[in-house]
């Protein structure tokens, strides 16, 4: 080709005639030739390309089953090892759970045994008491009644002793009357008229003078035998009183013994070092300790304490209780006899402002106070020095009715926290990680003690209960059903039960961590009042009802007794108005704090819980 091109500039072929038809042919061959080694390179590199892409493809294809069995196997053997993991850990899980339920049953057992055996003792005890003093009272009834007959077997043996003397005198006087009459009847008729008329008043006067003596002497003999029963009965309630008193004092001893040897432990070593030995606590036991401890050793009230309650804050809350009390004791008819009973009376703040007011109306009972701290009992005698005291409600009088107020108690009794699972519902533990207190699941299953409505919630809810509170009001129900009388309970809380947790602690006015400081904070929880209003309806007391603490206030009258104070003190018109604020309005203790009013049968209800 390259040199058919060159003869295309040959200069000898120009002359040739058909020259320019031959090179045209020459140069349509050569381009078919051209066009012909095109098209075969083409067809090669394109049969080149679609080989090379089957191969790339069988390659692809090959490369992915290979990847793909590889990661079946890998899969195949990671399933293989999930399934040999889970089968272990289900294995180890049904051992644990088997041997969990296992020692959840025998500690059941033990527990359920422990309190048969404490009932069983406890009926034993209470039938033992119940029968001594069913004989000694059918003891006393027959011994009254052998004296009666025996008085009465006397009296009617003396009269007819009389009776027969005198009989047997006017007899023999009436023979000798006869013989005399027979004698001398000739003689003188009208001196034998006047002697029968002399014998006849004789007869009389002696007649009468032998019932008289037979009556004196039967009287002596009665008031004798009624001095003697009397003198008897002093003697053995002497006893009984001195025995009482004895046994109060000496448990007034024990129990101040106590509280100075509980201020002196340190409860949170004493308590972890129970916690590793035993296992967890339970919040109520905590609590319950560490408030023990805590009230024992101090004086938590005012600026220099850890809290202020509403005495404290102002005069007007114990005045107004004051004239609650008075008003249901005019009402009843103002009865000499009856006691005033408080329960943690801290300072004897509220008990002086409510008695001094209640005072204007000859309103003055005994006073009893329900306190175990050493500390706030030498407080109260120097404000109370007749005051009574008591470690619980057990050694109260019970010859006259009740007055009682608990004026923030019942807060600060132990409860118990329940936690609901997936599995029922189990208590709220205090145990330890590392050296610090935290609560921990209980194992013990606690559905029988929650209320009905609420075994269903769901999980994860918590609720609160107190079985201190509990048996505290149903004391005092008992009490005023059997004795009469009325109560106040006044405390923060809910009017019904609610889930959450209001577990707090108080120290120097301030909220701290209530596992921070055992024995040193005010450890307190919110009061279930609907709870105790069950409570006193089951013991047979009646309701006044549940009232926020602001408006039973209001209803009381603070707001008159707000601004007399105001006009007497016209330079602390603000203090005083600041006092009525913080007790009344809803943004401060106004409705946090509640107050439930209970009596027993037949008494009045107290006003405030419209």
């Amino acid at each position: 080709m390259w040199r058919g091109g060159l003869k295309l500039i040959d200069p000898e072929d120009e002359a040739t005639p058909d020259s320019g038809a031959k090179e045209q042919a020459r140069a349509e061959r050569a381009a078919q030739d051209k066009a012909h080694d095109k098209a075969t390179a083409e067809a090669k590199a394109a049969a080149e390309a679609q080989a090379r892409a089957a191969a790339e493809a069988r390659a692809a294809k090959a490369e992915a089953q290979a990847r793909a069995q590889a990661e079946a196997a890998a899969a195949a053997a990671a399933e293989a090892r999930a399934a040999r993991e889970v089968r272990a850990r289900a294995r180890a899980e049904a051992e644990a759970k088997a041997k969990a339920e296992r020692e959840a049953r025998e500690q059941a057992a033990a527990e359920a045994r422990a309190i048969k055996k404490a009932e069983a003792e406890a009926r034993a005890k209470a039938a033992e008491e119940a029968r001594v003093k069913a004989e000694a009272e059918a003891q006393a009834r027959k011994e009254a009644k052998a004296r009666a007959q025996a008085e009465e077997r006397a009296r009617r043996e003396a009269e007819a002793a009389a009776r027969s003397a005198a009989q047997e005198q006017a007899r023999r006087e009436a023979e000798a009357k006869a013989k005399a009459k027979a004698e001398e009847e000739a003689r003188r008729k009208a001196a034998a008229e006047a002697k029968a008329r002399a014998e006849q008043e004789a007869r009389a006067k002696a007649e009468e003078k032998a019932r008289a003596e037979a009556k004196a002497k039967a009287k002596a003999e009665a008031a004798a035998a009624a001095a003697k029963a009397k003198a008897a009965a002093e003697a053995k309630a002497e006893e009984q009183a001195r025995i009482a008193a004895e046994a109060q004092a000496q448990a007034k001893v024990q129990a101040e013994a106590e509280a100075a040897a509980r201020a002196k432990i340190d409860l949170g070593k004493s308590f972890r070092r129970l916690i590793r030995e035993t296992g967890p606590l339970s919040l109520a036991h905590y609590m319950g300790e560490s408030n023990a401890r805590y009230y024992a050793s101090r004086d938590p009230l005012g600026d220099s304490g850890d809290f202020i309650t509403a005495p404290e804050i102002s005069q007007m809350f114990g005045e107004l209780i004051g004239l609650w009390f008075a008003d249901l004791w005019v009402r009843m008819g103002s009865r000499k006899r009856i006691h005033y009973v408080e329960l943690g009376p801290g300072r004897g703040t509220l008990a002086s402002d409510a008695l001094t007011t209640a005072a204007r109306y000859d309103f003055a009972p005994q006073v009893h106070f329900v306190e175990t701290s050493p500390a706030l009992r030498q407080i109260q005698r120097e404000a109370f020095p007749d005051c009574h005291h008591h470690h619980d409600l057990s050694t109260l009088p019970d010859d006259a009715p009740l007055l009682i107020v608990a004026n923030e108690f019942f807060d600060a009794l132990p409860i118990h926290q329940l936690v609901r699972s997936a599995d029922g519902w189990f208590e709220r533990m205090v145990g330890l990680e590392g050296d610090k207190f935290a609560f921990v699941a209980g194992k013990e299953r606690m559905d029988p003690i929650v209320p009905p409505s609420w075994l269903s919630a769901a999980q994860g809810a918590t609720i609160e209960t107190s079985p201190a509170a509990v048996a505290v009001m149903g004391e005092i129900a008992q009490r005023l059903k059997d004795q009469g009388g009325a109560a106040l309970i006044i405390d923060y809380g809910h009017m019904e039960l609610s889930a959450g947790t209001t577990l707090q602690a108080l120290k120097a006015h301030k909220k701290v961590d209530a596992f921070d400081h055992p024995g040193e904070a005010d450890i307190t929880a919110h009061v279930d009042f609907e709870l105790l209003a069950h409570v006193a309806r089951e013991q047979g007391v009646d309701v006044m009802g549940l009232q926020y603490q602001g408006e039973w206030l209001r209803q009381m009258g603070i707001d008159t007794r707000t601004e007399a104070l105001q006009r007497r003190n016209p330079g602390e018109v603000a203090k005083l108005q600041r006092q009525r604020d913080r007790l009344v309005e809803d943004n401060q203790m106004g409705t946090l704090f509640k107050v439930m009013g209970i009596c027993g049968r037949r008494w009045p209800f107290g006003v405030g819980f419209d």
